[in-house]
């Protein structure tokens, strides 16, 4: 599988990405820089794909998820509950097609604030 470079401000992961057409689509739009959006314990913001709501598509996402919510065209770091959450989970404001997940810790992106440059690039 692919693997993607997350670096936000001095916060620096790899993700594996999922055998997908959504994933093989981010993967040529390579690289990207765009700037981080938090909402509770996710990251996101707007990158060049261009794709509709699979019908895998979930809101509830496991922690580390990667994921690409269609209705923003954004690319989404899900590291603990957002304000949709019922509990601790993850919850996307609205279904998400998932990417792949975030080796390692994930929660390292709790210390990503609104603003900050992030970039996607090969690894």
């Amino acid at each position: 599988m692919p693997t993607l470079r997350i670096s936000a401000g001095n916060v620096t992961a790899t993700a594996e990405l999922a055998d997908s057409p959504i994933a093989q689509l981010l993967w040529d739009a390579l690289p990207i820089d765009g700037r981080a959006n938090r909402w509770g314990d996710e990251i996101y913001f707007s990158i060049p794909v261009d794709a509709d709501e699979k019908p895998d598509a979930r809101a509830e996402v496991e922690v580390g998820t990667i994921a690409f919510w269609p209705p923003g065209n954004a690319f989404c770091i899900f590291w603990g509950p957002t304000p949709a959450s019922r509990g601790q989970q993850p919850m996307a404001a609205s279904p998400v097609n998932v990417l792949g997940k975030v080796e390692g810790d994930a929660t390292q992106f709790g210390r990503v604030s609104s603003g900050v440059r992030v970039q996607l690039e090969r690894a």
